[in-house]
């Protein structure tokens, strides 16, 4: 029988577990992903923060694969905040449709790029505090332009992916479920060094699609599963 390879304990002891061999194991993996992925970004196509903002906002449950197919034609139409502010709400409707939630999306949009033109000079924020008054934008996005645009780690970008992982590596604890972004977020701040927030988040994103995938995770091809409580726990 083929030998697994060592393993955190499979008990949960990650409630005996310290912060402080939390951090390290966290620094572990991070070298491990640094290894895997170390180009890690976002994968929604753009070429301006404009661009990046409208295609974080659209890829809220949805895919981004499926956001890349509709931005292109959107962002040739609407160049700057003041397009998308004064395009009419059934025509930005029909053209973000296949991203789903279309309304709300394009509702949000529009009064979020109105906000960029009239109080920013048709620039986008760059800061937590100003993005967050945007409507659309919760900390998930924030994070996502702040970290891929500005080169800012003001937070960790909490996806399902990021979650999913976070609870199967130990990185998140005492009973924590998954779709708690704060809480999650709060601990991976706690336990990574800031300037890792960013990578990390697009790293666990790119190795949730590739390798830990919900259903059936690939642990037998994971190298981080020396350190993931939850390996080869899957059936």
């Amino acid at each position: 029988m083929e030998r697994l390879p060592e393993q955190a304990p499979k008990t949960m002891g990650r409630q005996r577990e310290t912060v402080e061999q939390r951090k390290l194991r966290a620094a572990r993996i991070v070298r491990a992903m640094k290894k895997l992925y170390p180009s890690a970004t976002t994968a929604l196509r753009h070429d301006s923060v404009l661009e990046l903002l409208i295609a974080t906002i659209l890829s809220a449950q949805c895919t981004d694969e499926r956001v890349n197919q509709v931005t292109p034609d959107l962002f040739k139409r609407y160049r700057t905040a003041r397009d998308y502010a004064a395009a009419s709400q059934a025509e930005l409707e029909k053209q973000i449709q296949s991203t789903g939630f279309f309304r709300q999306k394009a509702k949000s949009i529009r009064a979020a790029c109105q906000a960029i033109d009239e109080q920013f000079d048709g620039e986008v924020p760059d800061t937590m505090e100003h993005l967050l008054q945007l409507r659309g934008v919760a900390r998930k996005t924030a994070n996502v332009v702040l970290g891929t645009w500005f080169g800012k780690n003001e937070g960790v970008c909490v996806d399902t992916h990021v979650g999913r992982l976070a609870e199967r590596l130990g990185l998140t604890w005492n009973g924590r479920n998954s779709k708690d972004a704060t809480r999650i977020e709060a601990d991976l701040m706690q336990i990574l060094p800031r300037r890792q927030w960013a990578f990390v988040s697009h790293a666990l994103i790119l190795h949730g699609r590739s390798i830990c995938t919900a259903r059936k995770p690939k642990c037998e091809a994971c190298k981080l599963a020396k350190d993931c409580p939850a390996a080869f726990t899957f059936e």
